[in-house]
């Protein structure tokens, strides 16, 4: 009895076992599989190409853009960059277009040779399309990037987002420290105006005369013999009260 429980513990430990190794094998492949699609999109992200469009034509958008390079070569990713809000603002107010324009932007073909030859082919050359297009008569600023790729360009958009956001957080604390001095400013000389007005209400009262009022003096009634009435009603007073 106790030998096959032996057995049954052992059969039981090797099935675990071996289900461990499966899973071990299984997480080895797809690791492996993995790693080979990396190296796959490696080699082929290393083939590609990018160009670089120093104006975009007004009213053009990524949309339209793709649909004109896509005749000349595959393309894989294609950024714009929009252009300065404050200049979108002038052009609104100015009663121009009022949707989103782009100032550069950056092209990705499949493969190298295709990017550099059409950039060759169209650098100084003139856009076309359909006539009745905006930017039929414009004419392509484009320039292949030897050796650069993508990621050197997320690189340098996330650097100069973060440059432009440092710029933005030092004019935030420049225009704080000034509104700062400005409400300084204004306490002092709300201070100062509250202590001249005191000044000058005390110098008024001081300015101001003392009136010392005058008021006539009768003298005193004398009687006919030219005797004081002031003694005759002493003298009445003193008898009525019994004074000597």
């Amino acid at each position: 009895m106790a030998e096959e429980e032996i057995g049954v513990a052992r059969a039981s430990s090797q099935g675990e076992d071996d289900a461990r190794l499966k899973v071990a094998m299984e997480k080895e492949k797809r690791k492996e599989k993995r790693k080979r699609l990396l190296l796959k999109e490696a080699e082929k992200a290393e083939r590609r190409g990018v160009c670089y469009l120093s104006r975009v034509p007004p009213h053009m958008d990524p949309l339209k853009l793709r649909q004109i390079l896509s005749q000349y070569g595959d393309l894989q990713r294609l950024y714009l960059t929009p252009e300065d809000p404050a200049a979108q603002v002038r052009r609104k107010k100015s009663g121009g277009f009022r949707g989103q324009e782009f100032s550069e932007g950056w092209v990705e073909f499949t493969d190298k040779k295709v990017a550099k030859r059409v950039a060759n082919m169209l650098n100084g050359e003139q856009i076309g399309g359909k006539k009745r297009s905006s930017f039929y008569y414009d004419l392509w600023n484009i320039k292949y990037l030897s050796k650069f790729k993508w990621d050197d360009l997320t690189e340098e958009i996330a650097m100069k987002n973060a440059t432009r956001e440092q710029k933005l957080a030092m004019e935030l604390s420049a225009a704080k420290r000034e509104r700062d001095f400005y409400l300084s400013k204004v306490d002092q000389s709300k201070t100062l105006s509250k202590i001249g007005e005191r000044l000058k209400k005390k110098k008024k009262i001081e300015m101001v005369p003392k009136v010392v009022r005058q008021f006539p003096q009768k003298k005193p009634v004398s009687n006919d013999n030219g005797e004081n009435r002031a003694q005759l009603s002493k003298d009445i007073l003193a008898g009525v009260f019994g004074g000597s």
